[in-house]
């Protein structure tokens, strides 16, 4: 080989070392530019098959008068459509960022508040928190503001009603409903500490009927003690859920007539006797079957009866379980929202657990003490979470598995 061919294979060489590393630093350089892969296999994905929309509902620090305060214990959500969201809080609370880590020896040796990695503020439970009870000992405009009680957010988390009309009427307003097979969509509201239950019309701006006595408990046809959760029938007979102080179901027919109610007081936590309640927290029907599920959450399990309060089947849910609420889906399976756990699970009619995720943390995505649950037809996700004081939009992953997605709601007499 000649002196001037050898140059030329060096100098093709040389060029040819250049050229990789220097596409391979461009493609390094890439990479980690690069968001983080959604279909990553070692992503933990902690949220399931969603991905939380971040800064949904925007923070009431962004409106004017509202600077210093932030969401409170956010009750109820029900999405009328993916434009149309009903937000239901038991008032606002202080906006404070994380107090610096303190040691509190006063309490005890080798204590600090607030706990590393854990939510610092519970806006539900605490003698100052609990905007509504009537033990509270918080004080109006310092510790909490009556205010943007029940609420519209768009699909941007934009506030676009505000129902303040209603606000000297609740008391602790608990859940928020349409009933499915209403064509007009009348909003009904569960006052829990009011001792009634409200429906509106869909603008809000008339009461159309009030179930119970505002603000006197009772066991009798024309009283609750405690009122939790709303479930319809296709021909709209609804069961009410009354279960914080008494512990029964009570059925009304579509013009709000009484008709019967079951249940009575158990012994809590392990009451296994079929038609006893301790805190009935959460109220389904399967409209094939006409079957009631009720969630006996103090007892730690669901139990089945048909749509005149005969007992067929219960579900023991496990010695920690603390379900919130329980939700029918139009695909007939039975999403359950547990506060211990801080799940979302999956059941079937049978009792047979299918699917679950969650974990705590006041983090976008994470859940605490979730409320109340529901989709739109869209299939995006919402939630309100009673001790994390918020209301959250998950939206699917776009390469999620159908069945661990939270189905579509039941929609029989009118579309979105």
């Amino acid at each position: 080989m000649n002196k001037g061919r050898a140059r030329a294979l060096v100098s093709a060489f040389a060029l040819i070392t250049v050229a990789f590393l220097v596409g391979a630093r461009m493609a390094l350089v890439q990479a980690q530019a690069q968001e983080w892969p959604e279909d990553n296999k070692s992503d933990e994905q902690v949220s399931g098959p969603y991905e939380v929309v971040e800064n949904w509902p925007k923070p009431l620090t962004s409106l004017p008068g509202h600077e210093k305060w932030t969401w409170g214990a956010v009750e109820g959500v029900f999405a009328e459509s993916p434009n149309r969201v009903f937000v239901l809080e038991r008032g606002e609370l202080p906006a404070l960022e994380r107090p610096k880590n303190t040691p509190i020896p006063q309490f005890g040796p080798s204590l600090s508040f607030p706990v590393s990695h854990a939510p610092f503020r519970n806006a539900s439970v605490g003698p100052m928190a609990s905007a509504g009870d009537a033990d509270s000992l918080g004080k109006p405009g310092v510790d909490y503001r009556w205010e943007h009680v029940l609420v519209v957010v768009d699909s941007q988390g934009n506030i676009v009603e505000d129902w303040s009309q209603w606000n000297s009427t609740l008391k602790r307003p608990h859940s928020v409903f349409i009933n499915p097979y209403d064509s007009e969509k009348h909003v009904w509201v569960v006052d829990d500490m009011g001792c009634a239950v409200y429906e509106f019309t869909n603008d809000g701006k008339k009461l159309v009927m009030t179930l119970g006595t505002p603000g006197e408990p009772g066991t009798d046809d024309r009283h609750f003690n405690g009122p939790t959760f709303l479930a319809w029938l296709p021909d709209s007979t609804l069961f009410v859920g009354d279960g914080y102080r008494n512990s029964r179901v009570v059925k009304f027919d579509s013009k709000g007539k009484f008709l019967l109610a079951w249940g009575q007081k158990g012994d809590p936590p392990s009451e296994k006797r079929p038609g006893y309640f301790n805190t009935v927290h959460g109220i389904a029907v399967d409209p094939e079957t006409r079957r009631v599920y009720v969630n006996d959450r103090t007892n730690r399990r669901i139990q089945v009866f048909d749509e005149n309060g005969r007992f067929l089947d219960q579900w023991y849910l496990g010695r920690k379980a603390s379900v919130y609420s329980i939700y029918m889906t139009a695909d007939r399976y039975l999403w359950l929202a547990d506060s211990i756990t801080w799940k979302i699970l999956k059941y079937d009619l049978d009792g047979r657990m299918l699917y679950s995720w969650g974990t705590q943390g006041d983090w976008p995505g994470a859940l605490w003490g979730v409320h109340q649950f529901n989709t739109d037809a869209e299939g995006n996700l919402y939630v309100a979470e009673v001790d994390n004081g918020r209301a959250q939009k998950f939206r699917p992953r776009h390469n999620a598995d159908p069945a661990q997605l939270v189905g579509l709601p039941v929609r029989a007499a009118w579309k979105e």
